[in-house]
C-alpha cells in the first residue's frame, strides 16, 4: 500500500484506492417544517470493545444503538471489526437498514476480522490515520464499554474538545455503570484543579443505549441553533 493512499473495500470484496468509495451523505430527515429531526447529524462515531465483556447488557446496548442509528438515518463510523461489541453494533445497524463505515489499520485486519459487509471498509496504514479518518467522517462521538483502546479513543476526543480543536458532541454510555470509575477520576481531576475554568471537560453521560441517539441529536441541534461550527480549527 502506498503512503497516503487508503484501500477501501465494499461488500463484494472489491478493493479500490482513494479517499472515498461511496458517499455517506443522505438528505437530512425533517419534521415537515424544514427542521432537522436528527440535529444535522450525518454520521456518529462509536468507540467500543473488540470483545463482548462479561455482562450481556453490553452487547444488548450495542445492538440497541445500532438499531437506533438506522432508525434515525444516522450513519455509523466505527473501528471496522466484526468481533465483540464492534461486531454486535455494526451487524445490528446493517440488519435494520443503516449505513456502516469501518476504519481499520492493516495490522489489525486479521486479528479483529474486518466486517466485509460494511457499506465502506477503509484499511488505514496506522492507528493515527485510522483515528483521524474516523474523526473527519463523524459529527459526534459515543463511547460504549471497551478496553484501553476504547478509553484512549474517548480521552483523545475529550482532550481535543478541551483544547478547543472541535465542538462535536461526546456521549459516554455508562451501561451498567461501566464508566463510573473513569467519571470518578474526572471528578478527582476537577477537585485537584487540573480540570478547571478554560479547560473544562464537556461530555454527556447517559445510562442506557436508548438515550444515546436522542442525546446526540439534542446536543447537535443546540449547536445548529447557536450557529456553532462542528470543527473550529484543524487538528
Amino acid at each position: 500500500m502506498k503512503t497516503g493512499k487508503i484501500a477501501t473495500q465494499g461488500p463484494s470484496g472489491e478493493k479500490q484506492e482513494g479517499r472515498s468509495r461511496k458517499s455517506l451523505v443522505q438528505p437530512r430527515k425533517t419534521n415537515g417544517l424544514g427542521l432537522n429531526v436528527n440535529g444535522g447529524l450525518n454520521n456518529i462515531c462509536v468507540y467500543c470493545g473488540s470483545g463482548k465483556g462479561r455482562t450481556r447488557a453490553y452487547a444488548a446496548a450495542a445492538r440497541t444503538l445500532g438499531r437506533a442509528l438506522a432508525k434515525a438515518g444516522i450513519g455509523l463510523v466505527y473501528g471496522g471489526g466484526s468481533l465483540g461489541l464492534m461486531g454486535e453494533l455494526a451487524h445490528s445497524t446493517l440488519k435494520h437498514g443503516g449505513r456502516v463505515v469501518g476504519v481499520i489499520p492493516s495490522f489489525l485486519s486479521a486479528r479483529e476480522k474486518m466486517l466485509r459487509e460494511a457499506d465502506e471498509l477503509i484499511v488505514a496504514e496506522s492507528m493515527h490515520e485510522r483515528k483521524m479518518l474516523m474523526f473527519e467522517r463523524s459529527d459526534a462521538f459515543v463511547a460504549l464499554p471497551g478496553g484501553v483502546g476504547t478509553l484512549e479513543e474517548l480521552v483523545e476526543q475529550i482532550t481535543w474538545s478541551q483544547l478547543g480543536r472541535h465542538t462535536k458532541p461526546i456521549i459516554i454510555a455508562n451501561i451498567e455503570n461501566f464508566w463510573a470509575p473513569f467519571l470518578k477520576l474526572l471528578e478527582h481531576m476537577r477537585a485537584e484543579s487540573f480540570i478547571r475554568t478554560g479547560l473544562e471537560v464537556n461530555c454527556i453521560v447517559v445510562d442506557s443505549a436508548e438515550e444515546i441517539v436522542p442525546a446526540a441529536i439534542a446536543a447537535a441541534g443546540k449547536k445548529l441553533e447557536g450557529g456553532e461550527e462542528a470543527v473550529i480549527s484543524r487538528l
